[in-house]
């Protein structure tokens, strides 16, 4: 410009400048508009049509080139190219031309990016899987030296001891993957252990421009910043590890549920203030997975209500999952932690095998001695010195207080109630007294059983609302009242019950009300494993964590054993020989409760088939299996349309007329949803035990259910491997009701395979939809 200026003909020369400045203005913001208004979005295009993932790779650059124009826009649009499990991409589009790519015929769904959030050593001891006991399906089964196990999370942190090779073979044959390289990790980081880990975050960087990748804090490799994927890697298979504590409490040998089995991590969980993980992000690495070989692939991801179909793109895991069982890949997920609310439940396609969570055997109780002498048990990992008698508060926030926090609770106890059902309300409170000049705190609320410690071993100690209530009486009826606070103690085994924790998502399914969800139930409370050792607590690296996401890698860890030995066995068989043999009581015998308001008894919805029992689940006797054309039948029966399951599957796809039950769906469990008049359903059972066996059926029906099975005999043999059985299930209900549980068991006196039954009586809905 200023030369312009010097040349002459100012006015002019302003002029043309100025034109110009807002012709190229305004092409430039037309420009970022276009830019701002491109989202990540997935275009899903079912099986793949090429064996040779460059052809598929390519076939999808011609698609993005013939909408955009070129190949340098095609280029710069294309996010991820999936080409290993199935075919399809994710591509930064505009909202038009998404529209354009879905109306190809070829095309199943184009669907927007959508992001996920995240949702342990006495455990194997527990579930009856100790190392010391020479046969068992641990030590059957080698501790699943030959299967890998895929997991897709936050990444790992190679360091950890969980990650030793020790006493470990060659890596299996059948792995493809390997080791990328990124910030503080290379392919050194690897081992005979620990043989794959992989970084995927185009989907997250494309949809977060902002993010600042020089200054963010976590690693732009497979390095795990968060330390939820190496706490979930080593419950599914982290080595063994002797004398491991935590703060003093929970002492013990730490170790995976398949201590041999090989650790796969793929990284597609990224921490910007909050960790969050890209859909396209998580499907790239479901594909990768599933080309590198895995035998089980592990996610404790999930989303919240309301949930998308199976066949939505928008739900990746369904859809990788998909693909991956056809695979004969064990795809296992966390069931979510909105509990104990009805149909919030997760990862609900048929094919996933979705897992709730219980307490263990172990509590931490904390006596609490009043001044009158009576002691109270709250639960805390408090190990610093005892308390002695110090005055006790009820800090007082009315209008009519003037005192400050801090005038009401220097140098003593506080006790606080909060309608809050996460531990972080502990917490939270524990800060404020502690900053206020306290010495310790209690916290009355909501029953459960997640913990944890306060800060530099603060006391913290929780109750429930009934004994919060008791000891706040005491303070109201003391003039001056006291309390001793000593430390934690760990206690294991009875009398300590298993419960379902709050948190744990329930059903019933909100996506298929006929489909049984959570399918089983594992330990995920306060569980003990490996973290990074930016977040640990003691200096060799672990940490205890609670949550779904805990309990999903604990049945990765079983699956890992069963696959180990029986390599024959699809994902449905496995799945089957998990639920029909569960505990639906806890080890020692006594019922399963599940925790909420009020506690009750489990249900179905709370625990599917129970809570997990290996070494059963490796000898069922008989599974209900599952195979391709199950999974299409279902589509047909759910009401998915011909054309977008043929592309699903990869070949043509006639639904029947009239369309299938879904009650038909040969699942480990009967779910009807909507009883008005008789129903007849079938199953079938596969023999997987002695060759020659007989099994008869008992059946405990549902409260006003009669339920009649043709035959009450099943008869296998070399020649009848495979036995049909018909149920018909009627109601004496007159008026909708709720669900109402029971079982139904085939026994040869040794097996006793047993699928949960629930039903609703539903005549008005009915009454609506045929009038």
């Amino acid at each position: 410009m200023r030369l312009l200026f010097l040349l002459g003909m100012r006015n002019y020369r302003i002029f043309v400048v100025l034109t110009l400045l807002i012709i190229l203005n305004g092409q430039s913001s037309f420009v970022a508009r276009a830019a701002a208004d491109r989202k990540v979005h997935i275009v899903y295009l079912g099986e793949k049509q090429h064996d040779n993932p460059e052809f598929v790779t390519e076939s999808h650059h011609q698609m993005l080139w013939s909408l955009l124009g070129s190949k340098e826009d095609a280029h710069d649009s294309m996010v991820y190219s999936y080409r290993h499990g199935f075919s399809g991409f994710a591509a930064k589009l505009t909202k038009s031309q998404a529209k354009q790519i879905a109306d190809l015929p070829e095309v199943v769904h184009v669907t927007p990016d959508t992001f996920y959030e995240l949702t342990t050593t006495r455990t194997w001891d527990y579930l009856g899987l100790s190392a010391a006991t020479p046969k068992n399906l641990l030590n059957d089964s080698n501790m699943g030296e030959e299967v890998i196990i895929g997991v897709v999370d936050t990444g790992v942190w190679p360091e950890s001891e969980v990650f030793n090779e020790n006493g470990i073979g060659p890596v299996p044959k059948h792995w493809k993957g390997g080791c990328e390289s990124g910030e503080d990790f290379n392919s050194s980081h690897c081992n005979k252990k620990l043989i794959g880990a992989k970084y995927f975050m185009s989907g997250f960087l494309a949809e977060n421009e902002s993010f600042n990748v020089t200054e963010s804090l976590d690693y732009i490799s497979p390095r795990d910043f968060d330390g939820h994927g190496t706490h979930v890697a080593t419950i599914a298979g982290g080595s063994v590890l002797p004398g491991i504590s935590y703060k003093g409490l929970a002492g013990g040998t730490v170790r995976g549920g398949a201590p041999r089995a090989r650790i796969a991590m793929y990284k597609a969980c990224w921490d910007d203030f909050g960790v969050t993980c890209s859909s396209a992000d998580i499907l790239k690495a479901m594909d990768e997975a599933v080309h590198d070989g895995v035998d089980v692939l592990s996610l404790s991801l999930g989303y919240r209500v309301p949930y998308f179909p199976e066949t939505d793109v928008r739900d990746p895991i369904a859809t990788g999952a998909f693909h991956a069982i056809l695979k004969g890949i064990t795809v296992v997920c966390s069931g979510g932690n909105s509990g104990p609310a009805a149909q919030t439940v997760g990862n609900v396609a048929p094919w996933i095998l979705t897992v709730a969570a219980t307490t263990l055997d172990r509590s931490f109780p904390t006596p609490l001695t009043l001044g009158n002498n009576k002691v109270i048990l709250g639960q805390a990992m408090y190990t610093g010195p005892e308390i002695g008698f110090t005055s006790l508060v009820y800090p007082d926030d009315s209008e009519n207080s003037s005192e400050t926090l801090s005038d009401q609770v220097r140098g003593k106890v506080a006790l606080f109630f909060t309608t809050s059902k996460r531990s972080s309300a502990v917490l939270s409170d524990a800060g404020s007294v502690k900053r206020a000049g306290g010495v310790g705190v209690i916290v009355a609320k909501n029953p459960g059983h997640t913990l944890s410690p306060c800060v530099d071993d603060f006391p913290c100690v929780a109750v429930d609302y009934e004994l919060g209530t008791n000891i706040l009486l005491y303070i109201r009826s003391s003039g001056s009242p006291v309390v001793k606070i000593q430390p934690s103690k760990t206690l294991i085994g009875q009398p300590v019950g298993t419960k379902v924790a709050e948190f744990s998502s329930r059903g019933p399914n909100s996506i298929a009300p006929a489909i049984l969800k959570p399918d089983i139930a594992a330990p995920g409370v306060n569980i003990l494993a490996a973290t990074n050792t930016n977040t640990t607590f003691n200096d060799r690296g672990f940490i205890m964590m609670s949550g779904t996401s805990m309990a999903a890698p604990a049945i990765s860890g079983v699956v890992a054993l069963l696959k180990s030995t029986h390599r024959d066995w699809s994902p449905a068989a496995i799945r089957s020989a998990i639920v029909t043999t569960a505990w639906r009581t806890d080890p020692s015998g006594e019922p399963i409760f599940a925790e909420g308001s009020p506690r009750k008894l489990a249900d179905p919805f709370d625990y599917g088939g129970g809570l997990v029992n290996p070494e059963k689940a490796a000898k069922p006797g008989l599974v209900y299996d599952l195979g391709l054309e199950d999974y299409v039948l279902y589509m047909c029966s759910v009401g998915y349309n011909e054309s977008s399951i043929s592309q699903l599957v990869g070949k043509g796809t006639v639904c029947s007329n009239p369309l299938p039950s879904v009650l038909d769906f040969n699942l480990p469990s009967i779910t009807i949803p909507n009883l008005k008049d008789e129903v007849t359903l079938t199953r079938t059972l596969t023999n997987v035990g002695p060759l020659n066996s007989v099994y008869k059926v008992a059946v405990e029906p549902p409260l006003g259910v009669q339920l009649t099975v043709t035959p009450e005999t099943l008869v296998f043999n070399s020649t009848n491997q495979k036995v049909s059985f018909k149920v018909s299930v009627s109601t004496t209900h007159k008026i909708n009701t709720g669900y109402y549980f029971g079982s139904l068991t085939w026994s040869d006196y040794v097996h006793n395979v047993t699928i949960p039954l629930s039903v609703r009586t539903q005549i008005l809905q009915n009454y609506y939809d045929e009038n």
